[in-house]
């Protein structure tokens, strides 16, 4: 089953990492992989919820505006 995670909690996990604990322990209690964990640090590290929030919507405008474009030029 695919676990969908806010904002917040993956801020809280990168916090409690940058304050020093172990992966390990930070994947296992979260029940995801190491992979994923490292692509949300790639992702998310240094930013405040309210921040990764605003990228959160700027990427789903960012996508709709695409498919507008690509269905424009469907058109012509």
């Amino acid at each position: 089953m695919k676990k969908r995670y806010t904002e917040e909690q993956i801020i809280k996990v990168i916090k409690q990492h940058e304050a020093g604990v172990k992966v390990e322990d930070i994947c296992r209690d979260m029940g995801i992989s190491t992979g994923t964990f490292y692509n949300w640090r790639s992702k998310f590290a240094g930013l405040e919820v309210n921040e990764a929030k605003r990228l959160k919507e700027l990427e789903s405008e960012n996508s709709r505006l695409k498919k507008l474009l690509a269905e424009k030029l469907l058109e012509v």
